[in-house]
């Protein structure tokens, strides 16, 4: 069984093997420690068989010059002035190119799961505003926030369509919900406001047949039930240092959607305890190895972990994993 295979059974619950798909957000802040002991980032996910690989890339949205433009005339940049601004296009496959060039190495060459990284609608639009200036403009803007998150949504229903038309093995929609102990919004701002939108590209990606990811980081308890509504197939990460139990999950979820995590960032790896590392993936494989359950850490490696500390992880992750 390969690994695209692999990892879509698991995601569907037809996952008979007893091996759990791997992966790990390593790329980001570890690029220079894995090139000097390993050559390169695919050296290092070669060496550990990932079985996954999160595509990034494809066109941006919005259009800086015109915002730097505003707020050099000493305007705020607030949700109805944006509206006068159009979007990018989505439909220059010129673009499209390093996806390309990624589904050939990870796909076609690697046999791997490729999931691809796709705007959310608070996340994204936390760019031009910041999240701070965001929070406050769902208060005082309603009207235009929901028309914005609308008119991003069809921007991003192009977006995917022209990624599933490369064959992607999984959309994955990026929209950090949750801070550390609740959601940053009311669940009713999210019902109202940004379901209604993000709706139109889940429908349409569902009904091409293709299988939908979610990535937030933080406390989304509230919203699993909006979470499984919308059809996502696999959510990432899952945090337990969020307030997030597994036994949350498996009690009342695992049914519905697949996880993808394991491996905490925040309190685990990159502190200099291997120990700890050890016995907190003793523990989660414990809880979840065998369950619609793909391990992976819980965000991308910070910089303080020593390349030692991440390579004794993922050896015994590993270890664990592929029942070696």
């Amino acid at each position: 069984m390969n690994s695209r295979k692999l990892v879509t059974d698991t995601i569907t619950g037809k996952n008979t093997t007893n091996i759990t798909p791997m992966y790990g957000w390593v790329s980001l802040n570890m690029t220079e420690k894995i090139e000097k002991n390993y050559g390169s980032v695919r050296n290092f996910e070669d060496h550990y068989h990932f079985d996954m690989a999160h595509i990034f890339g494809g066109p941006n949205p919005f259009n800086y010059d015109e915002f730097m433009k505003i707020r050099a005339q000493g305007i705020e940049l607030t949700p109805d002035i944006m509206l006068d601004i159009p979007f990018w296009s989505p439909d220059n496959m010129s673009d499209y190119q390093g996806i390309i060039n990624d589904l050939e190495f990870y796909q076609k060459q690697r046999e791997r799961f490729c999931y691809m990284q796709t705007n959310g609608l608070f996340e994204c639009l936390n760019g031009p505003f910041g999240i701070e200036n965001q929070l406050c403009y769902m208060a005082l803007y309603p009207d235009e926030m929901t028309e914005l998150y609308k008119r991003m949504a069809q921007w991003n229903k192009k977006f995917a369509d022209h990624v599933m038309e490369l064959n992607v093995d999984m959309v994955h929609i990026s929209d950090d919900w949750g801070g550390q102990s609740s959601l940053m919004f009311s669940k009713t701002m999210l019902g109202e406001m940004i379901v209604p939108a993000q709706k139109i590209v889940n429908d349409y990606v569902k009904s091409k047949g293709f299988l939908m990811g979610m990535h937030s980081d933080g406390h989304v308890l509230p919203a699993l039930d909006v979470i499984t509504d919308l059809g996502y197939d696999m959510f990432h990460p899952w945090q337990e240092s969020a307030g997030m139990p597994y036994s949350a999950w498996l009690d009342g979820y695992s049914d519905k959607f697949a996880i993808l995590g394991g491996l905490c960032i925040q309190t685990t790896l990159g502190f200099g305890n291997t120990n700890r590392v050890k016995s907190e993936l003793d523990r989660v494989f414990g809880i979840l190895k065998g369950k619609r359950w793909c391990f992976c850490t819980s965000h991308f490696v910070q910089d303080h972990c020593s390349i030692d500390e991440m390579a004794y992880a993922f050896d015994y992750a590993e270890k664990l994993a592929k029942n070696k």
